[in-house]
């Protein structure tokens, strides 16, 4: 069986699991207070060119979108979201469990313009009521979206600007930031992220990390003064802090998280080419390693024998829209092996 159904599937890169069987007998403090959680954190510093960021390691996606909008929210606002967001989604309530309320909004091909933006936070303040309304607090994104899209510079400049005029903070949610950053005819770079937005986190657990994410804070730093025990509340923190530190050292060493995010790009365009010569029609445009195409019902239950992906939507009455997700350890014969039975 095959395995196209997320980005998470393989387990680490080897020089990460070749430096964790190394230092494995080392002592180090707790919490994060550890030299290869510091070495980490300049190191990401500096590929942000940002030196007064504030660096944070936790362990999985949802975790992170939980403990950091919880930071930044008081308790009568909520978050701006795309309706297709991975909060608003895919995360089992989790913002709500929280305590703030998901505002959904309407998105093209999962991405948010400022125009939408402005108009949501401006239409609240014109409501004679809203002091009795949740307040747009915060503004939530991800690059790549749910749909493997990717925001331009410009765009971000945009909602950033947006979000400067209301005065909330713009927070980008990096599971897969690798792949976006890695896509070809991308504008957008750390330094770009740190210029725009507010605080954003770098995914390890979809590129190349046992687990782990990066929470890179750039503004509202005094949200963060009691991060620790924000995250202690959340269960966010771990105890053996140095095995998220030790990743991400790894994965800012000598470019390693850019290149292996390439290797998963080539894969995608691999499949894409192969897929578009097998007539099989792409349902959206990805420049990421996210891939989706339509599939006849039929052979999609024929292709579901060989191959596990992921289900996206219903199309019609016969045919279904379903997710490849290539990764960093995806080979190029599972690509050939995947298009022989789609032929």
């Amino acid at each position: 069986m095959q395995h196209f159904d997320s980005d998470y599937m393989e387990g680490a890169h080897e020089k990460i699991i070749e430096r964790l069987v190394q230092t494995n007998r080392e002592q180090t403090p707790g919490y994060g207070s550890d030299m290869y959680c510091e070495s980490a954190k300049e190191k990401i510093k500096t590929a942000c060119k940002n030196p007064d960021a504030k660096v944070y390691f936790l362990v999985g996606g949802t975790q992170t979108n939980v403990t950091v909008i919880d930071t930044l929210l008081k308790s009568y606002e909520g978050v701006v979201a795309a309706k297709s967001g991975h909060v608003a989604t895919h995360e089992a309530g989790a913002i709500e469990f929280g305590g703030h309320k998901v505002l959904e909004l309407e998105a093209q091909q999962g991405k948010l313009s400022a125009e939408t933006v402005k108009s949501y936070i401006a239409g609240y303040y014109k409501d004679e009521n809203y002091e009795h309304m949740v307040a747009p607090g915060m503004v939530y994104i991800s690059h790549p979206t749910e749909y493997g899209t990717l925001y331009t510079k410009r765009e971000l400049e945009e909602l950033a600007n947006v979000c400067r005029e209301y005065e909330i903070p713009l927070y980008l949610d990096g599971a897969r930031l690798g792949y976006g950053l890695a896509a070809s005819d991308t504008d957008v770079d750390l330094e770009t992220l740190s210029e725009c937005c507010d605080v954003y986190y770098i995914g390890g657990t979809k590129v190349g990390a046992l687990f782990g994410e990066a929470v890179v804070v750039n503004h509202y730093q005094e949200c963060f003064h009691r991060f620790l025990s924000i995250m202690k509340q959340h269960g966010a923190l771990m105890a053996k802090g140095r095995m998220l530190g030790l990743q991400f050292d790894t994965l800012f060493t000598d470019n390693l998280y850019l290149d292996i995010a390439r290797h998963a790009i080539k894969m995608a365009e691999k499949l894409r080419n192969g897929l578009e010569k097998a007539g099989c029609q792409v349902f959206i445009d990805s420049p990421t390693n996210q891939q989706f195409v339509v599939l006849e019902n039929k052979k999609m239950k024929e292709l579901s024998e060989h191959v596990s992906f992921g289900f996206w939507e219903n199309y019609d009455e016969n045919h279904t829209v379903v997710r490849f997700a290539t990764s960093w350890a995806t080979k190029e014969e599972d690509i050939d092996k995947l298009l022989e039975l789609l032929a």
